[in-house]
């Protein structure tokens, strides 16, 4: 599929099928595309070329009622400037399932009271909003999202302004969800660790996709980053990324994205 904005290309001729209950990461230096990717798999915004597809159905043909059960996005911050409880804050996520009659008070709480387990949070349900951490705010966004009983999963660079510990501890959380899951990251060793395959970006081009250890070579990161760096795999065949002063030397014409 193809999107332009303001007459020019930021997602060119890309394909993406995550496999049922995967993560994939999306990488890319900063315009490469991964949000304008994940507006298009969200149905925010129309692909000038090709479909967006749920179930079969194409995404424009949905309700946004009937995606938003489908589908949930998390965005890069969490912010609000009402200062509610953790539970109200989750409860936000049962809003598409209400109907014109209503929806079934036992089914929003057992709903409300599994996302709340899923993130860790049950102990902290009737916190202040202003009481929590950065990290504690988005681990309530993503129990928000778990609310809607999505299939689906977006999120859009989650763990920016994050310490280590907890971008570790909320990707670790994001892994082990029953969902299928699309998560745009900035860190090369953070989506080696915990992504189940990426899909790597430049000029709005997938220009490398697959496991971990097939993508992050020092040639690709050399070409996308325009950075020098040492790959080493670990026994558990994970990737790890240490980076080098200097500029790569590239053979010609080897660097991807539009001429």
């Amino acid at each position: 599929m193809a999107w332009r904005r303001g007459g020019a290309l930021v997602v060119d001729d890309v394909t993406l099928a995550p496999a049922p209950g995967a993560t994939v990461g999306l990488l890319g230096p900063n315009g490469s595309g991964k949000s304008s990717l994940l507006r298009l798999l969200a149905g925010t915004a129309r692909p000038d070329d090709g479909v967006v597809s749920l179930d079969g159905q194409e995404l424009r043909t949905l309700t946004r009622r009937d995606v938003a059960r489908a589908v949930a996005v998390v965005g890069q911050h969490a912010h609000t400037d009402t200062d509610i409880r953790v539970r109200d804050v989750v409860r936000l996520g049962r809003i598409p399932h209400r109907g014109f009659f209503g929806s079934s008070a036992s089914r929003d709480e057992a709903a409300v009271t599994a996302a709340l387990e899923h993130t860790g949070l049950t102990d902290k349900a009737d916190r202040l909003w202003h009481t929590l951490s950065g990290g504690e705010r988005q681990r309530v966004h993503i129990a928000r999202a778990l609310a809607q009983e999505p299939r689906e999963l977006l999120l859009d660079e989650p763990t920016n302004h994050l310490d280590i510990r907890h971008q570790l501890e909320l990707l670790s959380l994001v892994q082990r969800l029953p969902v299928t899951s699309v998560i745009a990251l900035h860190d090369l060793n953070l989506a080696a660790t915990f992504c189940d395959s990426i899909v790597v970006l430049a000029g709005g081009r997938a220009v490398a996709g697959g496991a971990p250890a097939e993508v992050l070579t020092a040639q690709l990161i050399g070409e996308v980053y325009g950075v020098r760096a040492r790959v080493h795999v670990g026994e558990r065949g994970r990737p790890s990324v240490v980076f080098e002063p200097g500029v790569p030397e590239l053979d010609a014409g080897a660097r991807p994205g539009r001429d």
